[in-house]
């Protein structure tokens, strides 16, 4: 596994999530961190990204581990594996999913996820909520 400075950041990230500590959380963010997710809105602000992941995590009980890593100039990309319960199901079940990071000043200031979870699927989840992806230059249907 990568030993960079910044998966170590990310696993730290993924260590304040799995256990609801938003100080922790925190730590790894700048002040203006935005998080983008295929399945919802963007979230902002390191204080509002802790807070999303104290609600959310309890209620799926989901817990995150790293199986993949790469790190190039300033972003990071992992794959990761999520272990959670679904609402309304007796049994956990493994999600398996990726996400790039971007770093500042060595803290997480983007996070772009990426998955295709069975219980959340929908034509509208197919990529980033609220994603410029025409002013990022990516590829768009135009």
């Amino acid at each position: 596994m990568n030993k960079h400075r910044f998966i170590s950041t990310i696993k730290q990230y993924y260590e304040g999530c799995n256990t609801q500590n938003s100080a922790l959380m925190i730590s790894t963010f700048t002040d203006d961190v935005v998080h983008y997710f295929v399945d919802h809105s963007s979230v902002s602000t390191a204080k509002g990204l802790a807070n999303y992941w104290c609600k959310v995590a309890p209620r799926t009980q989901a817990r995150w581990t790293v199986d993949h890593a790469l790190v190039e100039g300033p972003e990071a990309v992992v794959e990761w594996s999520m272990l959670w319960k679904p609402l309304l199901e007796e049994k956990h079940e493994l999600l398996r999913g990726t996400e790039w990071f971007v770093f500042r000043d060595e803290k997480i200031a983007e996070i772009r996820s990426y998955h295709c979870n069975f219980f959340l699927n929908d034509r509208g989840n197919r990529q980033l909520h609220d994603f410029d992806y025409i002013g990022r230059g990516y590829t768009t249907e135009d």
